[in-house]
């Protein structure tokens, strides 16, 4: 399976993103959340550095797919319980989190 690059706008900075043929609409959907995530703090007024922002925001996101109800899918032989939701939200958090820090440590700028 051959991936793709997506240029996309989170908070009005650039990203381009590797996205696997297929997941475009889910891409650009984590997209969405994630800048009206970071927009909505930002327009608080009350942080300005962006890195800050980006951490609560994937906090937030991470907060409430825990809260979310499992999607189960009783048919399939791969469908995780809800005690493997958490640690899998964990890992993909630190994941991103990992990613936003050497894209901001390479940036440098704050708002």
């Amino acid at each position: 399976m051959s991936n793709r690059q997506i240029d996309v706008q989170i908070m009005g900075q650039s990203y381009i993103l590797g996205c696997p043929e297929g997941g475009e609409e889910r891409l650009m959907g984590a997209v969405r959340k994630v800048d009206e995530a970071m927009c909505k703090i930002r327009d608080a007024g009350k942080i300005k550095a962006r890195d800050r922002i980006a951490v609560l925001a994937a906090l937030n996101l991470a907060f409430e797919q825990a809260d979310a109800p499992p999607a189960s899918d009783k048919n399939s032989a791969s469908a995780q319980t809800a005690a493997d939701v958490p640690a899998d939200a964990q890992a993909r958090l630190v994941h991103l989190l990992s990613r936003l820090d050497r894209v901001i440590e390479q940036d440098g700028q704050l708002l």
